[in-house]
């Protein structure tokens, strides 16, 4: 398989950056790996926070461990700006994955041409 292959599924399927540290392209996998796991921090850290006071609610019996009224509780603690920050990090990832896997893809091509 070649080299740009390689990197191409390795910046697809394991996290954006690793085809371009596949390529020895270190300055961009950094940087796209920073840009992909603060959004993933963003993402993630929210959703826990959200889930530890759905839980604490439900274990103290203040809410109904039913599906909907989640759902609902979900969308009553978010903030304006909770949720600009979340579809913020939201895109950051996404652009992030997609300039890994067509940087990644123009790079390794590039090296097998000079090869």
């Amino acid at each position: 398989m070649k080299r740009s292959m390689k990197a191409v599924l390795l910046s697809t399927l394991v996290y954006p950056g690793a085809g371009h540290i596949l390529l020895k392209k270190y300055v961009p996998s950094l940087i796209l790996l920073a840009a992909a796991s603060a959004s993933l921090y963003i993402l993630i850290s929210n959703a826990f926070t959200k889930a530890m006071l759905i839980s604490e609610k439900i274990i103290n019996g203040e809410v109904q461990p039913d599906m909907s009224v989640i759902r609902n509780l979900i969308t009553t603690y978010q903030t304006p700006e909770e949720v600009q920050a979340i579809n913020i990090a939201t895109v950051i990832l996404i652009i992030a994955w997609l300039i890994g896997i067509f940087d990644s893809y123009r790079v390794g091509l590039a090296q097998e041409r000079s090869q």
